[in-house]
């Protein structure tokens, strides 16, 4: 089986304030060991969703990077759509949210957690 992309190679990066948010989470929940799970999964209304969590298991299908003080961790299956995105956390007048800034959604639905390849 070919690998659409080196998972050796592959990146997440993570901005200063979600990293800075995840780090402010962990510690509410007094766990330490605590990781930001990125996933995607098949729904919503452009095909694919994410999933944001919080976890403290790494599943052998795992790949875990280190970006600004927190633990990332994302299966294989959704890294390879999620390679070269971005999560970034938003606090403005509406709302707050984690957000995924990602290259290879060719569109995404108005509520921002749905996109297509």
């Amino acid at each position: 089986m070919t690998e659409a992309l080196s998972l050796s190679n592959a990146r997440v990066g993570v901005t200063e304030s979600a990293a800075a948010r995840v780090r402010t989470l962990i510690e509410a929940e007094a766990k330490p060991g605590l990781k930001l799970r990125l996933s995607v999964s098949g729904g919503g209304c452009s095909g694919f969703q994410y999933g944001i969590t919080l976890d403290d298991a790494v599943n052998d299908d795992d790949k875990v990077f280190d970006e600004r003080g927190i633990s990332l961790v994302i299966d294989e299956a959704s890294l390879d759509l999620l390679n070269g995105a971005v999560v970034d956390f938003v606090d403005d007048l509406i709302g707050s949210s984690f957000q995924i800034t990602n290259p290879n959604a060719t569109a995404t639905c108005g509520c921002g957690n749905s996109f297509t390849v």
